[in-house]
């Protein structure tokens, strides 16, 4: 309790020095004279900042108010900052994406698209194949996510080499030893705790430290470590830090991975997936303009639609485009993060 009272206050702080003034205001609603593109800390922030620049730039030229990027220490600084004028537009992953929306007043506009799909999964990572996996470790060479890419040695089991669609190897969740270290990223994050974290509450096994008012004690006993980053998880699993751990599909190409275990990481081995999850997207600060809010909309929706936009969105967030939000999907979010008492 006293941890996330520290990150609300931590982030309020932020939030308020972030905070940009106003200096148009429409009759519907205001109109800043800079906008304030947040994004959530999800890899190293000077990369994210430098992979945004582009879509700063698209945003600055297509909608004549100048458009700088920003990555505060975390998502609930961003999502405080949301309602506080310290951000105009949000780039969320889907918990944050709603927090938003519920706490700060903003208004879920886009959904990103990968793949053709606006769904993704997390993916359980181990350096103990031996314990976690019933088939054979298979071995893949992907390019590393950075220019000039690298190639990089991954390991998969129990199918997680094939399937498109999660979840796969549950079952293999019940082999956590008791008293184990387990990488999470941050509390706010779909893929990086809230849906995994409710896969290990169905099998029994928790944190007690995370178990909310009221809610039952988990049978099997694990220690939960928040990495921060989806990479930071990756590195804590391949070095040792935790003997299992996740993170979005697949993070072990983002260039501060592979920086952290190396392009060999055969034995940091993909062992199961969780349940389909709705993808991030963005939203806008609810104060703004509603003719202002939709300029940005129909500017985001129409750079993805760009060869050099598709690219652009792939270095920042692995997105190939945008789509309209999908509200009703985002409530399985919502009922997902009520289970944890967030």
């Amino acid at each position: 309790m006293h941890r996330r009272l520290a990150s609300v206050v931590g982030a309020a702080l932020i939030a308020s020095a972030l905070a940009v003034p106003a200096v148009g205001q429409s009759p519907e609603g205001r109109v800043p004279d800079e906008l304030v593109l947040g994004l959530v800390p999800s890899s190293d922030a000077n990369v994210l900042i430098t992979n945004a620049q582009p879509l700063a730039d698209y945003l600055t030229e297509t909608l004549g108010i100048p458009t700088r990027s920003l990555v505060p220490t975390d998502y609930t600084a961003l999502v405080v900052a949301m309602g506080t004028g310290g951000a105009d537009i949000g780039a969320f992953g889907p918990f944050a994406l709603v927090q938003a929306a519920d706490e700060s007043g903003a208004e879920i506009v886009l959904q990103s698209v990968r793949s053709g799909s606006t769904t993704y999964h997390t993916q359980w990572m181990t350096n103990d194949p031996d314990t976690f996996c019933a088939t054979e470790v298979v071995t893949m060479v992907a390019p590393s996510q950075e220019e000039p890419p690298q190639d990089v040695t991954v390991g998969f089991c129990n199918g997680t080499d094939t399937a498109t669609l999660g979840p796969l190897g549950e079952d293999a969740l019940a082999k956590i030893p008791a008293g184990s270290t387990v990488s999470f990223t941050d509390q706010t994050s779909a893929s990086g705790y809230i849906y995994p974290y409710v896969q290990l509450l169905n099998a029994g096994i928790g944190d007690p430290a995370l178990t909310p008012a009221g809610g039952e004690a988990p049978t099997t006993e694990i220690a939960a470590l928040f990495a921060g980053g989806h990479d930071a998880s990756v590195a804590a699993v391949c070095k040792g830090d935790a003997i299992a751990g996740v993170s979005f599909n697949d993070a072990r190409l983002v260039p501060a991975a592979v920086a952290a275990c190396g392009t060999d990481q055969s034995r940091n081995v993909v062992f199961a997936l969780s349940p389909e999850i709705p993808n991030d997207g963005v939203a806008v600060a609810g104060d703004l303009d509603p003719e202002l809010k939709q300029r940005i909309t129909d500017a985001l929706l129409a750079y993805g639609e760009t060869e050099e936009g598709s690219a652009v969105l792939t270095s920042i967030y692995r997105i190939s485009k945008f789509a309209p939000a999908d509200q009703a999907s985002l409530e399985v979010v919502r009922e997902a993060a009520a289970k944890l008492g967030l």
